[in-house]
């Protein structure tokens, strides 16, 4: 099957028919959990500093593209929605990603740090043991 830009609207129609029957999902849960998977994909892929912000920008992009394309296909059969439902698809998408972006801080453990003594005189292997003077 060749993709391109102009059958890329079609064909991610056909694709998320398929996958609404596959699943048994409807056609907002599906938007939930897409956004859901890619945030915790991207997540997971990159667990440095700032992660989390880009797991949420790549949801963003997904979603504004999957919309894009969705206005696309619907201006080739002429059947094309009211804006507030394309925003409800991005709603759809956005909000538990948003609340994950927001509570993040939260769910990761920060590093715990001894409030005794100089750090500098501290084993290596934070065993608590003092190291040897030098």
């Amino acid at each position: 099957m060749n993709v391109t830009l102009a059958t890329a609207p079609q064909d991610l129609q056909t694709l998320k028919l398929y996958l609404l029957d596959l699943t048994g999902l409807g056609k907002d849960a599906l938007h939930i959990y897409a956004g859901m998977a890619l945030f915790i994909a991207v997540r997971l892929a990159w667990r440095w500093r700032g992660g989390w912000i880009v797991a949420w920008f790549a949801v963003l992009a997904l979603a504004s593209g999957v919309e894009w394309l969705d206005i696309r296909a619907e201006g080739k059969v002429g059947a094309i929605q009211p804006d507030p439902a394309h925003w409800h698809d991005i709603w759809n998408t956005m909000v538990w990603p948003t609340v994950l972006l927001v509570v993040g801080r939260w769910l990761h453990p920060r590093p715990k740090i001894k409030a005794s003594g100089d750090l500098a005189h501290q084993a290596s292997d934070d065993t608590g043991e003092q190291a040897p003077p030098v």
